[in-house]
């Protein structure tokens, strides 16, 4: 029985990995095709996760940069069409980083104490009594809102789900990313932050990342990375 538990554990490992390859503003998708706002990740094909927090694919995990930026008004809901469903526990996370003036949303990579996290989801108990997030066993990621009063200006939007079904092991949190190049509109004064940098923010042991989710209460969980700014 240990051993059919172990092999049913792999083989959901296995099968359970996907991309973010679409932009969804406001629940209507914007991306007619794949990768054409969001930078196409190193797993598009494999579609493993990142198990290495302190990894510099952990800002992004892109092979190229997307050719074309997206409109997004401040105050929109965003979210991400999977390519498969997004079966793994762990939570969704939404962090924005502000273009440099001088620089270009289509080239610029994202580096410096330059992220800001604007959401992070929560865990619940299930009919089941098991500890779920919510998006889980669906499509797409949770949608969350960007701050009406984030200023206007060109921005890397970026979304992880840290799937945490093995992370009671060390280095086993695995992390699934894509970033999106966009320009926010009619914007406010706002000052967002705390601001971290892209490696840096995490660490494999934070308890976040490194936690048995099989033994936890639900408003236990503590999500990595700073607190959200909500505007």
């Amino acid at each position: 029985m240990k051993i059919l538990s172990v092999f049913l554990l792999t083989a959901v490992a296995v099968e359970g990995h996907y991309t973010f390859p679409r932009l969804v503003v406001n629940g209507k998708t914007v991306e007619d095709r794949d990768w054409l706002f969001t930078r196409q990740t190193k797993n598009a094909q494999s579609k493993s996760g990142i198990e290495n927090p302190s990894s510099g694919d952990i800002r992004c995990y892109s092979s190229t940069t997307a050719p074309q930026i997206a409109t997004v008004p401040a105050g929109a809901s965003v979210n991400y069409i999977s390519t498969q469903q997004i079966n793994h526990p762990g939570p969704t996370q939404y962090y924005l980083a502000r273009v440099p003036v001088g620089s270009s949303a289509k080239t610029w990579d994202g580096s410096g104490s330059v992220w800001w996290k604007f959401a992070s989801t929560m865990p619940y108990y299930d009919a089941n009594k098991q500890l779920v997030w919510p998006a889980q066993n669906t499509y797409a990621t949770h949608p969350a809102v960007i701050p009406a009063n984030t200023p206007s200006g060109e921005y890397l939007l970026r979304v992880e789900q840290i799937a945490l079904h093995m992370a009671s092991q060390a280095n086993k949190a695995q992390f699934y990313i894509s970033c999106s190049q966009i320009n926010i509109t009619n914007g406010g004064n706002g000052t967002p932050g705390p601001t971290v940098s892209l490696p840096g923010a995490y660490r494999s042991n934070d308890p976040g990342i490194q936690v048995n989710i099989y033994n936890l209460q639900p408003d236990a969980y503590r999500a990595p990375g700073p607190a959200p700014w909500q505007g």
